[in-house]
Parts: structure tokens; C-alpha cells; sequence
């Protein structure tokens, strides 16, 4: 792969759009290719659009002060989308190629099969499918060890998390090869095994249905439980990952608190699962104990509680909570 690998996006739709920004704004040529045969005055109609909206989107960012209008007319430069039948020219010069087709099996196996014998050898191909496991696309793809999933959260030129799912024929050095793509242009990629939900929506899809479900039971206001969210939940998981956070009160918080919901609240959804319980046996606790879903051994304590402290402080002041002591109450 080229120092500046060329991209290229399946579809000029939300996603291939998000993804040519992000590329576009790192330095990268980026080519949206139309996958659907359409009349000259329709891709027309396509191209000013998805133009616009790139446009609208750079706009955005002078506004929020992440570059000048000046910058703004480079980036937009780098980016170009073609009709169906310039694909074959397109993709003989693409790096990489990032499928963005509607979430419909068939249609993305066919949009990846047509594409993998016109893309050279070494190019990756990537679908950015956020529900289809790898391996249900992969048959379809000449060359598949080249193949893998890289799911990018909305909007994807600001968020920096990018999910990586390899499937069973791809190669640990394609994984590689676009971990270090996408760090490269400011993403934090993570690795996550073929399975439903990925990471982020597998969580995110129970913290959504269980704040619906407290607004149908009357826990509270939808006003009161996002409140608490923003400020409560999101604010803690900004600086400490889930995970983290277990170790840090102790997997055995976790464990009885668990039993006490599951059983007020009758639902097994609450239930922790046997890792939890696992841990506890073997000592694995957290945080105290120097060991739980991460290692603290040698970790100078103290000092990490601290730079945490720090990182949540930081938030206060981001969201202009943080005030100086009150030294006379009079």
C-alpha cells in the first residue's frame, strides 16, 4: 500500500460520503463510484448532491474551527464521484475499497463480487456493513484473505472509533495493514471477532432498549434519564472503559449488584454473566487486588487513580461544572 493510499467508497450514499471526508480531510484522493446504472441527467442529480452535502459538511468544520475555508477548498478538491461506468477505471487505481451499499446481503455480495475483479491483487476490500457478519459477504469476493469488515460509527468523520472485523480467511497483515490506515488519518481501530453487534452497537443496543423501557415503566422523565446519561453514565465511561470501570469498584460490586437486580426487578437481563463470578474465585477483583479484566501489577496505583481524577476534571471544566470551593457560606 502507497504512503497516501487512494480510496475508494461503493455508493456515494451517508456513509461513502462520511468516509470521503474523513480520507479527504487526512490527505487521501478519494473516489465515490455510483453502483447502480442510471441515466446521465440522474447522476447528475446524484453527484451535486452527494457534492453538496461533502461541501456542507467541510463547512461545518471551518465553522467549528477545525480548518479554513481556504483548507476547506483543498479538501473538497480530493474528493470525485463517478458514474457506474467509469467503476472499472476507478477501482484498477484503488488502495483500498470501502463498501457503503444498503444493509441488504444479496446487494452488497453483488456490488463486492463485481468490484474484487476489477480491484488489483494487494487492494483491501472492506465492507461497512454495521449488521452482517464478515463471512455472509466473504463467498461472494475473489481473493477473500484481502476481505474484512470496518464498521465506522455516524457521523463517521468526527468519531474516532472505527470497529475492524476480520473473518476467517483474512490476513492478520490486511487487519494490520488497515489499523495502520486508519490511525493514520486520527482513528482509534479496534479489533472484534465475526460476531452480531460488533462492540459499540451490541452495547449501545441495551442501554438504548433498557432507557426506553424506563420511560415506559415511569422511572422517569426521557428529559431526566438523558440528563443522567450525559452526566452520570457517558461522563465516567468517556474516561474509564466499561471494563475499567468493574476493576475500579471491584468485580464483586458488580456480581451482588447484579443478583439484587435481577431478583426486584425479575429479569434475567441483569444477570452477570460467569466470567464475574470466575474472577471472583480466582481473586480477580480489580483494582485492590492487582488483577481483574486488566492487570495492575507494577502499576503505580495511586498515580493512575490520579491522571483519571484528571481526565474527569477536565470534563468538568468542558462542561462548565467545575467551580472553586465555597470559603464563606455568608
Amino acid at each position: 500500500m502507497t504512503q497516501c493510499p487512494a480510496i475508494a467508497c461503493l455508493g456515494a450514499g451517508r456513509m461513502g460520503r462520511g468516509i470521503a471526508v474523513a480520507f479527504a480531510y487526512a490527505g487521501h484522493a478519494v473516489t465515490m463510484i455510483d453502483v447502480k446504472t442510471r441515466s446521465a441527467a440522474d447522476f447528475a442529480r446524484l453527484n451535486a448532491d452527494a457534492s453538496d452535502e461533502v461541501r456542507k459538511t467541510l463547512g461545518t468544520l471551518v465553522r467549528l474551527g477545525l480548518l479554513t475555508e481556504a483548507s476547506a477548498d483543498t479538501v473538497i478538491a480530493r474528493v470525485s464521484i463517478v458514474p457506474a461506468s467509469q467503476s472499472e477505471t476507478a477501482l484498477a487505481t484503488a488502495d483500498i475499497v470501502f463498501e457503503g451499499v444498503p444493509e441488504v446481503v444479496d446487494l452488497k455480495r453483488e456490488v463486492l463480487a463485481a468490484a474484487s475483479r476489477l480491484v488489483r491483487r494487494d487492494a483491501v476490500m472492506a465492507s461497512t456493513t454495521s449488521t452482517i457478519l464478515v463471512d455472509d459477504l466473504s463467498g461472494a469476493i475473489e481473493h477473500s484473505d484481502r476481505f474484512l469488515n470496518v464498521h465506522w460509527l455516524n457521523p463517521a468523520y468526527l468519531i474516532p472509533l472505527v470497529e475492524v472485523s476480520p473473518g476467517a480467511a483474512t490476513d492478520p497483515a490486511v487487519v494490520d495493514k488497515v489499523k495502520t490506515l486508519l490511525e493514520g488519518i486520527g482513528k482509534v481501530p479496534v479489533v472484534c471477532a465475526a460476531r452480531p453487534g460488533f462492540i459499540v452497537p451490541r452495547i449501545q443496543a441495551l442501554a438504548m432498549n433498557e432507557a426506553a423501557r424506563m420511560v415506559e415503566e415511569g422511572v422517569a422523565s426521557a428529559e431526566d434519564i438523558d440528563k443522567a446519561i450525559r452526566f452520570g453514565f457517558g461522563f465516567r465511561y468517556a474516561v474509564l472503559g466499561l471494563l475499567e470501570f468493574i476493576d475500579w469498584g471491584g468485580g464483586d460490586i458488580l456480581y451482588y449488584a447484579s443478583r439484587y437486580l435481577e431478583g426486584a426487578l425479575g429479569s434475567d437481563r441483569y444477570r452477570a454473566p460467569a466470567v464475574i463470578s470466575r474472577n471472583m474465585q480466582e481473586g480477580r477483583i480489580g483494582l485492590r487486588t492487582g488483577a481483574g479484566f486488566l492487570d495492575y501489577s507494577g502499576l503505580d496505583v495511586d498515580a493512575y487513580r490520579e491522571q483519571r481524577l484528571k481526565a474527569m476534571v477536565d470534563l468538568l471544566r468542558h462542561f462548565g461544572l467545575a467551580r472553586p470551593p465555597v470559603l464563606d457560606p455568608n
